[in-house]
């Protein structure tokens, strides 16, 4: 039975139903991430739920300086085959208004300073990525909001995550170029966390709070306090559903991310330098 990983804020795991609670330290050539994976089993389901605390217990690191690539061979190293993570985000649609769940579909790309890839130093990996989120993932984690939602809880399926460097929020005429391109919602973390885990044959898929109407809507200034508190009251719907994607989730579920690698390597096994085939072995180690 496949693993479930779920990447998001501190406490909504001990919101989760697990027994045999456990926490793994795992070490990785990316070096440390961004906490231990607390593991545990969901009740009555028999299968084991790891989460991982994006920014740390402490939330000490910016969005820009996370360590992404160590969070995501850890969960690969933890046996986690799905990943559902949470991201607070600001809305770019008048109808997408603060309170509201967004399961996005795209992701425009606006960083400029992370590393997007656990590939280089000797192998290229040249990937699809045309549908950044899981198809199949993003179809199973809406229905579950959904069916996990109260009637004051809108849930919209689809729509583009415009991810930018922060950790400032936007300027007017950044937002304002954001919706001009028919963009819906902007955060801070879908990159290169969706690139890294379709790189580890990972499927993955983000349920997206807003939080606020970032800047472009008359009189709207983002403050870090209405950010917080509307992330406060978004918890207890994420929660809700993803609890219920976790327990509805068929035990032998798969997708085509689970293959993504096939075809893929552009170097041949024997040019790849013995360092670099040893780092990417857990993920690559099949194709070589």
């Amino acid at each position: 039975m496949s693993t479930i990983g779920f990447i998001g804020g501190s406490g909504i795991y001990e919101a989760l139903p697990l027994n045999d609670v456990r926490e793994v330290e795992f070490e990785t050539p990316y070096g440390e991430p961004s906490d231990a994976v607390t593991i545990g089993e969901f009740t009555d389901t028999g299968r084991d739920v790891a989460f991982l605390p994006r920014h740390g217990s402490d939330h000490g690191a910016s969005p820009t300086d996370l360590p992404y690539r160590a969070n995501m061979y850890a969960l690969k190293k933890a046996g986690v085959t799905h990943v559902f993570a949470s991201n607070a985000v600001g809305s770019l649609r008048e109808e997408l208004e603060p309170g509201t769940l967004v399961v996005p579909d795209q992701i425009y790309d606006r960083t400029k300073h992370r590393d997007l890839s656990f590939y280089g130093d000797g192998v290229v990996v040249h990937q699809p990525f045309a549908d950044p989120y899981s198809p199949a993932l993003v179809d199973h984690l809406t229905e579950a909001a959904r069916e996990a939602s109260d009637t004051d809880t809108p849930v919209k399926k689809g729509g583009t995550y415009v991810c930018i460097e922060g950790p400032q929020y936007s300027t007017r005429a950044e937002s304002e170029f954001y919706r001009s391109q028919g963009w819906d919602v902007v955060g801070m973390t879908a990159i290169p966390e969706a690139k890294l885990a379709r790189e580890a044959e990972i499927a993955y898929a983000t349920i997206a709070g807003v939080t606020d109407y970032d800047v472009w809507k008359e009189d709207s200034e983002v403050t870090l306090e209405e950010v917080l508190a509307n992330a406060e009251r978004n918890q207890s719907a994420i929660k809700a559903a993803v609890e219920e994607a976790v327990r509805t989730l068929p035990d032998d579920h798969t997708c085509e991310a689970h293959t993504a690698l096939e075809g893929t390597v552009n170097t041949p096994p024997e040019a790849i330098p013995e360092e670099t085939r040893k780092r990417v072995e857990p993920l690559l180690g099949e194709y070589l």
